[in-house]
């Protein structure tokens, strides 16, 4: 197999760094991004020393700039997994008005992907983590005019990674593929000890789809689809995901937040 250059977001933790482990032990050259300098020394000291790491907060916009000029800087990867996710936190509203969960989730995710894409092979991919959450988007909340909980908050913003991940895949139908995973419910992670208060199922179920859709000839031909886990196969996403004007509304309004805020 063809080793690859990937690049996982939110890689010192979780589904995150379980998947850059396995990765790294397919000989794949890895690019690690965490916010936090300790964690991604540790990430990199797990999946074998040899990763190139960069640091972020992805609730920043300008931050995310900066992070795709990096990754350009030292070449685009062939696979880019947007795994990042916020679900509860202590500053639910960045220092810019927005609601954390759609500018980590939906925002970030889709700026870098942007950035990116262009210097991207053909045949490389953009896995999108989603969710089975998904809800449909309030513009407002979405715009930080109107505050929502936590489990509102990051349903909706799960929907909306999803839109636009069919949205980027209709825009470039030469490549690269661009889908989104829900890579399995309730699964052991901090988001879900911190958010649930259960130890939560297997990591590896989701760290296995991911890998899966980085790399398998399953998803080479699935760009727009959304593959959930939870069921084992490729679905359709919720309705509001399929409805091709709420997601142009929706592409609009991300591009004009990303105009105002980057």
């Amino acid at each position: 197999m063809t080793t690859k250059t990937i690049l996982i977001t939110g890689a010192t933790d979780g589904i995150g760094l379980e998947t850059a482990k396995r990765l790294a032990a397919g000989g794949h050259a890895l690019l690690l991004h965490g916010r936090d300098a300790a964690k991604l020394e540790a990430a990199r000291d797990a999946t074998g020393g040899t990763a190139e790491t960069f640091r972020a907060d992805l609730s920043d916009l300008a931050q995310v700039e900066a992070l795709a000029a990096a990754i350009l800087d030292r070449g685009a990867p062939d696979v880019l997994i947007n795994n990042a996710g916020v679900l509860k936190t202590a500053r639910p509203v960045t220092e810019s008005g927005l609601d954390a969960r759609f500018v980590v989730n939906t925002l970030a995710p889709y700026l870098l992907t942007r950035r990116l894409l262009p210097a991207m092979p053909r045949d490389g991919r953009v896995v999108n983590l989603s969710s089975a959450a998904q809800a449909p988007v309030d513009p407002a909340a979405l715009a930080g005019e109107r505050r929502l909980d936590d489990m509102a908050a990051y349903s909706q913003s799960k929907l909306a990674i999803t839109a636009w991940t069919r949205a980027m895949a209709a825009a470039h139908p030469d490549g690269p593929v661009v889908v989104s995973v829900n890579p399995g419910s309730l699964l052991a992670t901090n988001m879900v000890r911190e958010g649930f208060g259960i130890p939560g199922n297997d990591i590896g179920i989701g760290a296995d789809i991911l890998v899966r859709a980085a790399l398998s000839e399953e998803f080479a031909g699935a760009s727009g689809a959304y593959f959930d886990n939870d069921a084992g196969r490729f679905a359709d996403p919720h309705r509001d995901a399929l409805d091709e004007g709420r997601t142009a509304a929706l592409m609009t309004a991300i591009e004009d937040l990303i105009a105002r805020r980057a």
